[in-house]
């Protein structure tokens, strides 16, 4: 792509746009108003290609899991986990917008480019979803279809995902309910990196560790408390966004560990397998050591590692000058297309199920995953090229131009 955007995942899945890796320059420490800074740390920084080709994996991951719904295979249990790929969505997204944020924005410009990533080719979607989630009363067949009715305007302003209400929380286009959460994490996003400027290495390393156990402590507090029990969504899943905002932070003060990328995947499958395993094999020991409540913790904890990992590789494969870590071109341009994918995704799904019904489950449907997944990854393509960068291009163009405007008149005062 011509513009050096970084890559992320959420519910939006990117980032805004470093540089292409420039000579590391100091944040300003008296921005003026309405912006926020973080001295100390370099103001321009790489593009990691290997976090936008992750975010392909993840969508995938999450595409696998809602084709169980229309054509199982017999380890229809173990794809079940494929929705955390949401909670990877949710710490890469941290991770990209802390890591590409320049100094000096405009917190009103954050929130409009934020507003032209994600709403242009969210109602788009929506307007697709509409004919397959949206009509009469549904029968037993087709319990997936919700009536018309003034809830599918909260979709529409990304608030339905503050419901308790799953009838809520799902309408519309079901797998828009990331991106209500994703929308309150842009709006803390500036000043929780405000306060995240202010720590050093030290300070950021001890937050990389506090995220997870105060998030542990808070799971466990609302298997007990009842008016913990029924936090928002966006309230409850704001650490994994802050776990990544920590990380990124800590990486841009040159923090660089060495983690083996086999390693931490092999962390991540061991992790998934015991949420999946341990209440199944050995419900004892899970219910005594209290696993239950902390398993939402520990599979974004992993997922936080895992994109550690790659970003450092790629930064040491920059640095000595090997390229290690850089992902191949066709994955990078499947990362890009990976937000419009997941929008589309599960429209695909649940209209081929009204037409052709749920499928036995067997094998046999992995030709099934392909027939679907061909035409799913061409629609994302064509969102991605027609609606979804064009019309960001255009709004943040005419942004930029306006802000430009504004420090014009200003100087002239």
């Amino acid at each position: 792509m011509s513009d050096r955007r970084g890559a992320g995942g959420d519910g939006t899945m990117t980032g805004e746009g470093p540089g292409s890796g420039a000579v590391p320059t100091a944040r300003r420490s008296g921005a003026p108003r309405g912006r926020w800074t973080e001295p100390g740390v370099p103001g321009t920084l790489p593009r990691l290609d290997s976090l936008t080709a992750l975010r392909w994996w993840a969508a995938l991951a999450v595409f696998a899991h809602h084709m169980t719904n229309f054509a199982p295979l017999p380890i229809a249990g173990p794809l079940s986990l494929g929705a955390q790929g949401v909670a990877f969505f949710f710490v890469l997204s941290g991770f990209v917008l802390t890591w590409s944020a320049r100094p000096g924005t405009r917190v009103s410009t954050f929130y409009w480019r934020r507003f032209a990533r994600i709403w242009p080719a969210h109602m788009v979607a929506l307007l697709l979803a509409v004919p397959v989630f949206v009509g009469p009363p549904a029968d037993v067949e087709e319990s997936w279809v919700r009536p018309l009715s003034a809830v599918l305007l909260l979709s529409v302003v990304l608030l339905h995902g503050w419901s308790a209400n799953n009838e809520v929380v799902f309408s519309g286009n079901p797998a828009s309910w990331t991106l209500s959460l994703e929308a309150f994490f842009y709006a803390t996003h500036p000043w929780l990196d405000r306060l995240l400027g202010r720590t050093g290495r030290r300070a950021a390393l001890a937050v990389l560790l506090v995220i997870p156990v105060t998030a542990a402590v808070l799971y466990i507090a609302r298997s007990e408390i009842d008016a913990l029990a029924h936090l928002p969504r966006p309230v409850l899943r704001l650490w994994e966004f802050c776990l990544g905002m920590a990380l990124a932070h800590a990486v841009r003060l040159g923090w660089r560990p060495r983690l083996p990328v086999p390693v931490v995947l092999g962390l991540l499958l061991v992790v998934c397998a015991g949420v999946f395993l341990g209440p199944l094999r050995a419900p004892g020991v899970w219910e005594a050591l209290r696993l239950g409540p902390l398993s939402p913790v520990m599979i974004p904890a992993a997922c936080g590692i895992v994109i550690l990992a790659y970003a450092v590789r790629e930064l040491r494969g920059r640095a000595d000058g090997s390229g290690r870590g850089a992902p191949a071109g066709w994955l990078v341009r499947l990362g890009e297309w990976s937000f419009a994918f997941y929008l589309l995704h599960a429209t695909l799904i649940y209209a081929c199920r009204g037409w052709f019904g749920l499928q036995p489950m067997g094998w046999a449907n992995l030709g099934v995953y392909a027939a679907v997944l061909v035409p799913a990854i061409a629609g994302a393509w064509a969102l991605h090229a027609w609606v979804e960068k064009p019309i960001e291009r255009r709004m943040r163009r005419w942004k930029d131009r306006r802000d430009r405007e504004r420090e014009a008149r200003a100087r002239e005062r």
